[in-house]
């Protein structure tokens, strides 16, 4: 009988803004908040977890293996832990190495998840300036190291800022998204529709409790005097006529991306506990519902860079064994608006599916009200390393709420690559 990867919990720190409330916080901070409260919320003994698997995207440089600083923190020291990065989708990565060392019967319980905290991103020094300090470093006499430092010029204390671009073309995330609205003709008009469509229901989720059943509590505050219980990035008071005032980041003369149709930059941290089936029916652990299938998928940074689901989807429902029509509800990335809607489009797309990927007709998609039924990262926020564990705990959520059957995960990642997993709840 094949081993299934049950899930038995998830949940998550509020997304802020960056430079906003959690500010303060590391990365290694956030995922210490959210994996010590995933081990209260699933009734797993700590003693229990086989592995401890966690993402991030900006590393910090001093901390070579951040999974292993929130494990220590949070499990025994025997657990080991690895540090996995797969840019938007680290965490998503975090969750199929679960999925593989449960299925191959090496762990019995895995805590996957992820971090980020975009108000503390590392910045570093420029080369010249590094290897001047280096040279310093080793000289035997003062005067060999005061030599070192006279060489030293305006240009070398100019700060290396991290960048989210392609390191194969120099474009950047959103000089990308913006392409492809042109390329593909997703109109400012249905960006905006889509991230209004979003903050809207984000915050009826945040309303009736839905979304906040998966987000945990937190003191914040130089006296830890405020309570943050929501994510701060949701916009109940946005409007069409607002959105369109906003002016395009990317290109200002004939673009479409707006700060207002892109996700922000966000802090945050997630996680998600992982379990063989046989193991939590022996200990008599409530079971939320299972990974069926995954897939990984990448394309040319050149060509549609954010375009990846729409290859990952398709392996990961031959996987599963199903087609499309099954799917029952859909919890997708929002990276940016024109990306959202052109990984639809191609979906839905005969042509797509018969040059792109060898099919005879399109893999489509589901309705859009069954799509992101909660709002998405546009209006809750994408912290990198922590929205796939989000994206899993909102939807697995969600389908116990409804009853549903199958449910299909997906996230774009900077370099061309896709994810796509399906869960199942029966």
């Amino acid at each position: 009988m094949a081993i299934r990867t049950a899930i038995i919990e998830g949940c998550r720190t509020p997304f802020s803004r960056s430079g906003s409330n959690l500010k303060d916080m590391t990365a290694i901070d956030l995922g210490i908040l959210a994996v010590g409260k995933l081990m209260a919320r699933s009734g797993v003994r700590r003693e229990d977890v086989d592995h401890l698997i966690y993402g991030t995207v900006m590393h910090n440089p001093h901390v070579p293996n951040m999974a292993r600083e929130v494990g220590l923190a949070t499990l025994p020291e025997s657990v080991p832990a690895v540090t996995v990065s797969r840019a938007c989708a680290s965490s998503n990565q975090a969750i199929a190495d679960g999925v593989n060392l449960i299925e191959r019967g090496y762990a019995d319980v895995v805590v996957a998840g992820g971090a980020e905290s975009l108000s503390q991103i590392p910045v570093t020094i420029k080369q010249s300036l590094s290897e001047i300090l280096m040279a310093t470093l080793k000289g035997k006499r003062f005067r060999d190291r005061l030599s070192s430092l006279t060489k030293i010029r305006p240009k070398d204390l100019v700060p290396d800022f991290p960048q989210i671009a392609e390191p194969t073309t120099g474009e950047s995330m959103g000089e990308a998204a913006e392409r492809m609205a042109k390329e593909n003709g997703i109109s400012r008009e249905d960006q905006d529709a889509w991230a209004l469509r979003s903050h809207q229901l984000a915050a009826a989720g945040i309303e009736d409790g839905r979304l906040k059943d998966e987000i945990i509590s937190l003191y914040v505050g130089s006296r830890f005097e405020t309570v943050m219980e929501t994510d701060n990035g949701i916009r109940t008071d946005t409007s069409s006529e607002a959105l369109a005032k906003l002016n395009p980041v990317f290109d200002p003369d004939n673009g479409s991306v707006t700060a207002g149709n892109a996700s922000p930059l966000t802090d945050g941290g997630s996680a998600i506990m992982l379990m063989s089936e046989e193991r939590a029916k022996a200990e008599g652990i409530k079971i939320k519902g299972y990974i069926r299938s995954y897939a990984f998928s990448g394309l040319d940074p050149r060509s549609q860079l954010l375009q990846g689901p729409a290859y990952a989807v398709p392996i990961a429902l031959d996987r599963a064994g199903i087609t499309m029509d099954d799917i029952d509800v859909m919890e997708m990335h929002e990276a940016f608006a024109s990306q959202v809607l052109s990984n639809l489009q191609a979906l839905s797309s005969k042509r797509f599916a018969e040059e792109e990927l060898g099919r005879t007709k399109a893999v489509g998609h589901p309705d859009v009200d069954l799509i992101n039924v909660m709002g998405g990262s546009i209006a809750i926020g994408h912290p990198f390393g922590a929205t796939g564990a989000r994206l899993t705990t909102t939807i697995i959520n969600e389908m116990n709420r409804r009853g549903l059957e199958l449910g299909l995960v997906t996230v774009c990642a900077a370099g061309g690559l896709g994810f796509a997993m399906v869960v199942e709840c029966n």
